[in-house]
C-alpha cells in the first residue's frame, strides 16, 4: 500500500522523483548547489564549531589544572580521527543513497522502521536546536561585545532567525551565495590565527585575558580516563553539522553524488585542520581559560595581536555563529521530504517552490526554532545542554547500519570498511552516552523524553495514512467508472454577471441544474425573495429557482445543506454538485470587502455532506467596467 499511496501522492502533488544524480534540465539545475555553494549552505554548523568545540575541551580538562591543559592537543586529535572515520563513512552514505537522507536512509534500509525513526527523530530535534544554539551563540557573542543590547537579546534573535528564514525561502542557491563570503572571511580568518600562531615564539598579546579570573581548578584532580573522556564527548561538540551534506544530496547540481562527496570531504579536511592548529596554538601559548573571554579570542589576541585583525576574528565569528543556522535550513526540510514520501509526516512537507525550496518544511522549522528562543528566552546556556545528543545518536545507528550494508553488499574491501563504520560505531556511541549522562541533569532528559514522544507523533501520522489509503483501496484494482446523473446546485441572492457565468458553468457541467436562495424569515428578508422572484421570471434563464426558508436570520449553510440531503436521500445514485459562485477582487485589501457568504456555505456543505463542492471564481480586473 506505502508504494502505491507514495505514488499518488507524487501524482497528485506535481513533486518530482528523488534525484538520483542523472542529468537535470539546466533551468531547474540552478537553483541547486555547486560543491562550493554546498561547502558554504550546509558547512556553517561545522565550521561554527570550532569557536566552542575546543573551549569545551580546555574548560573540561582545567578541572586537572595546567598538567590537564597539556591533554588538549591529544583528545583533540582522537576527535579528529572521528572525524575522519566519519567523513569516510559519509562519503560511502552519499554514494550508497543518492536520495538523501543520511542516518534515517541507512537505518530505513539496514536497521528496520523503527529505528529509522528514532534515527529521524534524533535528527529533527538536533536540528531544530541547531538553529536555536547558533543564533543565541551569535547574539550572545555580539551583546559581549555591546552590552547595551543585552536586555534586547531575544528580539535581536528572533531577527536574525527571521533573516536566515527569508534567505532560504528564496532557495538555497540563494542562501549559499549570500553566505559564502561570512564563511570565507571566518575559515582565512582562522587559518591565519593558525599560521601566523605557529610563527611565533611567544603570545603577541595577552590583553584580551588581562584583568580576568582564571577558572583552572585550585584543587586539581588527577587525569583519570574518565575525565579525558568527559573532555572528549565535550569536544565533539565540534562534530556537529558533520551529517548534513549527506541529509541533502538531492539538493546538489549534477552530478549529485560526486559534487556532495567534493563537499563532505572538503568540509572534514578545514574543519580537521583547524581544530587541530587551533589546539596546538592552545600548547604553544600555554593558555588558561579565563572567565568572560573566549578561548578563541585569546587565541586570535596573542596570534595576531590586539589590533584590527583581532576585532575581524571576533565580528567574523559573531556574523558565523548567528548564520549556522543555515545547515538546518538545508538538511532538515529534505529529510522531513523523505519521511514525508514514507508517511510519516504530512505531505505537504514533500511540496517544492519553483526554486526548489520545500518552502512548508523551512517555515515550520522557523516556528519550532522561534518558540525555543522565546522559550530561553534567547540565552544559550539554557539550549546548550540540550544540544549535540541527538546527532551522536543519529552518527552511531548511521555507523551501525552502514556494517550491515557492507557484509550484505561484500564489494571490493568491505572488511576494512565495515571495520572502520564498526570502530565509528563504539566511538560515536561511547559519546552518545557520555555527554547524555553528563548533561542529564542540565536539562538532556527533555531529549530522552522528546525522542520516543516525537516516534510516537510520526507512527501515528503513519497509521492515519494507512487508514486513509484503505479506505481509498490504494493497492486494489478499483471498479470501473460509470456515468450517473449529475445534478448541480447554485446559490444565489441576486441577479448580477456572477449570477450568469455561475448557471453557465452550471449547465456545462450537470444533467440538472437548480438554482437555490435562501429566505430569511424576517419581512426584509421575504421582500428580497420575493424582489429575486420577479426579476427572476422576468430573466427567465430556464434554470428553476427554489426558496429554502431559513429558521433564523444567522442561517444560511444550514438549509443548503438539508436541501442537498434531501437530494441525495431522494435518488441516490445521482452526483449532486454545489457550485459557490464567488467574487475575485482586483485588490487584495479590497477582500476585507467581501461578505464570507461563499466560504460559510461551502464549509457546511463539506463538513455535512458528500457533495461535491465547486468553488467558481469572477475576476474583477482593475480599471473602469465594461
Amino acid at each position: 500500500m506505502s508504494m502505491l499511496a507514495n505514488s499518488e501522492h507524487a501524482a497528485g502533488t506535481g513533486e518530482e522523483p528523488p534525484d538520483t544524480g542523472a542529468v537535470r534540465p539546466a533551468a531547474e539545475d540552478r537553483h541547486r548547489l555547486t560543491a562550493t555553494q554546498g561547502l558554504a549552505a550546509l558547512s556553517l554548523d561545522a565550521m561554527a564549531s570550532v569557536a566552542y568545540g575546543p573551549e569545551a575541551i580546555v574548560l573540561v580538562l582545567a578541572a586537572a589544572g595546567a598538567h590537564g591543559l597539556g591533554f588538549t592537543l591529544p583528545v583533540t586529535l582522537a576527535i579528529a580521527a572521528l572525524l575522519a572515520v566519519l567523513v569516510a563513512s559519509y562519503r560511502q552514505v552519499i554514494a550508497a543513497f543518492p536520495d538523501g537522507g543520511g542516518s534515517y536512509a541507512v537505518a530505513k534500509r539496514h536497521l528496520g522502521r523503527r529505528t529509522s525513526l528514532f534515527t529521524a527523530a534524533s535528527l529533527v530535534l538536533d536540528y531544530v536546536l541547531n538553529v536555536a544554539v547558533s543564533v543565541t551563540a551569535g547574539v550572545a557573542a555580539l551583546t559581549s561585545a555591546f552590552p547595551s543590547l543585552y536586555g534586547d537579546r531575544l528580539w535581536i534573535c528572533l531577527g536574525v532567525l527571521a533573516l536566515v528564514t527569508g534567505v532560504n525561502l528564496r532557495g538555497i542557491v540563494d542562501s549559499a551565495k549570500a553566505f559564502i563570503v561570512p564563511t570565507a572571511v571566518f575559515v582565512g580568518s582562522i587559518l591565519a590565527v593558525i599560521v601566523v600562531g605557529l610563527f611565533r615564539s611567544a603570545p603577541a598579546s595577552t590583553e584580551a585575558a588581562a584583568g580576568h579570573a582564571s577558572v583552572l581548578s585550585d584543587n586539581a584532580t588527577a587525569v583519570g580516563a574518565l575525565l579525558l573522556l568527559k573532555a572528549f564527548a565535550a569536544g565533539c561538540s565540534a562534530l556537529t553539522g558533520v551529517e548534513a551534506v549527506a541529509n541533502a544530496v538531492p539538493s546538489f547540481r549534477a552530478p549529485a553524488t560526486r559534487r556532495a562527496q567534493r563537499t563532505e570531504v572538503a568540509l572534514g579536511a578545514l574543519l580537521g585542520a583547524m581544530l587541530i592548529g587551533l589546539s596546538v596554538l592552545i600548547g604553544r601559548f600555554h593558555l588558561q581559560p579565563v572567565e568572560g573571554v573566549t578561548v578563541l579570542a585569546q587565541l586570535a589576541d596573542a596570534s595576531l595581536g590586539h589590533n584590527w585583525a583581532f576585532y575581524v576574528v571576533q565580528f567574523a565569528t559573531v556574523i558565523l555563529l548567528a548564520l549556522a543556522a543555515n545547515t538546518s535550513f538545508g538538511g532538515l526540510p529534505v529529510l522531513m521530504s523523505l519521511l514525508a514520501r514514507d508517511n510519516y509526516l504530512p505531505h505537504v512537507f514533500g511540496l517544492k517552490a519553483d526554486r526548489q525550496v520545500h518552502r512548508h518544511g523551512v517555515l515550520a522549522l522557523a516556528a519550532v526554532s522561534a518558540l525555543l528562543l522565546v522559550f530561553s528566552g534567547g540565552d544559550v546556556n539554557t539550549l546548550v545542554p540540550l544540544f549535540a545528543i541527538g546527532v551522536f545518536v543519529g552518527f552511531t545507528i548511521c555507523q551501525v547500519g552502514m556494517v550491515r550494508h557492507w557484509r550484505q553488499e561484500r564489494s571490493a574491501g568491505w572488511r576494512g570498511k565495515a571495520l572502520l563504520n564498526g570502530f565509528g560505531a563504539v566511538l560515536t556511541g561511547v559519546s552518545a552516552v557520555v555527554v547524555t549522562a553528563t548533561k542529564f541533569t542540565e536539562g538532556a532528559w527533555l531529549i530522552v523524553v522528546a525522542l520516543p514522544l516525537l516516534v510516537l507523533v510520526l507512527e501515528a501520522v503513519h497509521r492515519a495514512y494507512g487508514r486513509i489509503g484503505e479506505r481509498l483501496g490504494l493497492g486494489r484494482v478499483p471498479e470501473a467508472p460509470r456515468r450517473c446523473h449529475s445534478l448541480v446546485v447554485v446559490p444565489v441572492s441576486s441577479l448580477s454577471r456572477l449570477t450568469s457565468k455561475a448557471l453557465t458553468a452550471a449547465v456545462s457541467l450537470g444533467d440538472e441544474v437548480v438554482a437555490v436562495t435562501v429566505a430569511q424569515p424576517d419581512a426584509e428578508g421575504r421582500r428580497a425573495v420575493e424582489s429575486l422572484r420577479r426579476d427572476w421570471e422576468l430573466w427567465n434563464p430556464g434554470v428553476d429557482l427554489v426558496e429554502l426558508p431559513a429558521p433564523s436570520r444567522s442561517s444560511l449553510g444550514r438549509p443548503i445543506v438539508e436541501y442537498v440531503r434531501e437530494l441525495s436521500d431522494r435518488h441516490p445514485d445521482n452526483r449532486v454538485t454545489v457550485l459557490i459562485p464567488e467574487v475575485e477582487p482586483a485588490h487584495v485589501w479590497q477582500r476585507l470587502l467581501q461578505n464570507q457568504r461563499g466560504a460559510v456555505v461551502a464549509h457546511a456543505v463539506r463538513r455535512d455532506t458528500d457533495a461535491v463542492i465547486c468553488r467558481l471564481r469572477f475576476r474583477i480586473a482593475a480599471g473602469t467596467p465594461r
